[in-house]
Parts: C-alpha cells; sequence; structure tokens
C-alpha cells in the first residue's frame, strides 16, 4: 500500500483533522506499543498500519 493511499484511508475514516491528531498521539498496542507515526518513522509496512489501526477502532470490513 503507497503511503499516499494510506493517508486517503486514514482521512476517509476518521477526516482529515482527526486522523492527523489520532496519528499523532494514539498508541496502538498492534503496532509494538507506538503511535502511527513513530511506527512508519520506524519502517513499518504501511499495510500492516493500516490493518493496526482497522483492528484498534474495529473498523468495517468494507474499509480494511
Amino acid at each position: 500500500m503507497r503511503l499516499t493511499v494510506f493517508w486517503n484511508n486514514m482521512h476517509e475514516q476518521f477526516g482529515a483533522a482527526y486522523a492527523d491528531s489520532l496519528a499523532r498521539d494514539y498508541v496502538i498496542e498492534g503496532l509494538g506499543s507506538r503511535t502511527v507515526h513513530q511506527a512508519l518513522a520506524d519502517g513499518v509496512d504501511t499495510k500492516q498500519v493500516w490493518r493496526a489501526v482497522c483492528e484498534a477502532f474495529d473498523l468495517p470490513l468494507s474499509a480494511r
């Protein structure tokens, strides 16, 4: 998954302002207790990050 697609998905599901706040502040267990920004900076694959976000926020299957 391209990074642009990842951010489009985040904005679509959470809105632009909340998506950025969530990515910066919310620690996700499935990402090794890191935020989205930390995981991406550490080189975690965007698809893996997206799946962790979907799981953490119980997004519908259609979003996954």
